[in-house]
């Protein structure tokens, strides 16, 4: 994916293509991609994916910073980085949750946003 001209942003369908595309290249494992317009203020789209380790978490974090800074997201936010048993990327439009899998099924995630929509999907 180009990266776009330094004031322009990519919308938020290019910004969810190129992180599910970096959660790919990095083997991430069950990506869920939960739509969130109309559900909430704060984005539009939470992807939760699981990471095989620490090292794994922390590696899958990188790509997907480093993809969204190429394309020219600004003002990304991560948490989590120091322990890497969840990580959390803040694109805005796009926010990922990346959970080593015990941390993933204690937290559970998908099943707060899931419940009520039929927006889900598994990628």
């Amino acid at each position: 994916m180009a990266p776009l001209s330094p004031e322009a942003q990519p919308d938020v369908e290019q910004t969810l293509r190129l992180i599910l595309s970096r959660l790919e290249d990095m083997k991430a494992e069950d990506a869920v991609t939960i739509g969130l317009r109309g559900r909430s203020a704060f984005s539009d789209y939470m992807v939760v994916v699981t990471g095989r380790s620490n090292r794994h978490v922390g590696a899958i974090a990188e790509t997907v910073a480093r993809g969204l800074k190429d394309i020219g997201v600004k003002k990304i936010r991560i948490e989590g980085m120091p322990n890497c048993d969840w990580v959390l990327i803040d694109s805005g439009d796009v926010v990922v949750h990346v959970f080593r899998p015990e941390v993933r099924e204690f937290y559970n995630l998908e099943r707060l946003w899931i419940q009520n929509t039929a927006t889900a999907k598994t990628v």
